[in-house]
């Protein structure tokens, strides 16, 4: 019948009863996330600096998941890395799942071009994010007695491009950090993991290639063996 269907659905959920939290959730890979996460039935809290975005997101999962939690949030902020932590808790009294997904993308330019100020800017949302996201998240999962914190790198901490020196960096950073955060966690039983995605078909693509167009994406697609962008699913 219908109903043993839904229930032998319900069975297989790999994340049912888990809490999750998914920085970057209004757009490209994170919305993408968010809604495999509700699928697999967990309770999602969805966060982006643009609260729209958000509230999009939660519009597509709610209709088949635990209501989403949307909160509009700055990662490279403290008072907002706190926030979305401690709301995670307030809300659902647990987090089970960090995903620190939220990333900024460069124009590229030469190393000699590029500002003191937008290498912050990368460093402070791609690497110090998962810091401060981490620092508030580890003291829940120990109470807890376990979690998981899924860092969205890029293939750049592995295969730097020319052109985009901070921004490689900042991921080189991000995933040294994971690599740190995973040695010293797993007494916790908090497993970290970095995922490192080549070029992607998401909004922020067309910063990285300088526009939208197929011939701006020429370039990337060359250096790709399989001809084709990965694709949020």
């Amino acid at each position: 019948t219908a109903e043993a269907g839904l229930k032998a659905c319900a069975t297989n959920m790999r994340l049912q009863n888990k809490v999750a939290l998914v920085t970057g959730g209004g757009s490209g890979f994170g919305a993408a996330i968010c809604r495999r996460f509700a699928e697999e039935g967990a309770s999602v809290l969805v966060v982006d600096r643009d609260a729209v975005a958000g509230e999009r997101t939660a519009r597509e999962i709610g209709v088949t998941a635990t209501a989403p939690v949307v909160i509009a949030a700055d990662v490279s902020s403290p008072a907002d890395a706190r926030r979305m932590i401690q709301t995670a808790v307030d809300t659902f009294g647990r987090l089970d799942i960090l995903v620190n997904n939220a990333g900024r993308a460069q124009t590229p330019l030469p190393f000699t071009s590029t500002s003191e100020d937008e290498f912050d800017r990368l460093f402070a949302v791609n690497a110090k994010a998962i810091f401060l996201a981490a620092q508030h998240a580890v003291p829940v999962m120990r109470r807890q007695g376990g979690g998981v914190i899924l860092n969205t790198v890029s293939v750049a901490a592995i295969r730097p491009r020319p052109n985009l020196t901070a921004y490689n960096s900042s991921k080189g950073a991000a995933l040294v950090m994971s690599k740190s955060l995973a040695i010293e966690l797993a007494p916790d039983n908090i497993r970290v993991n970095a995922i490192c995605p080549g070029p992607g078909d998401t909004p922020m693509l067309a910063t990285f290639v300088g526009g939208d167009s197929a011939a701006h994406r020429a370039p990337f697609l060359s250096s790709i063996p399989l001809g084709r962008l990965t694709a949020p699913l």
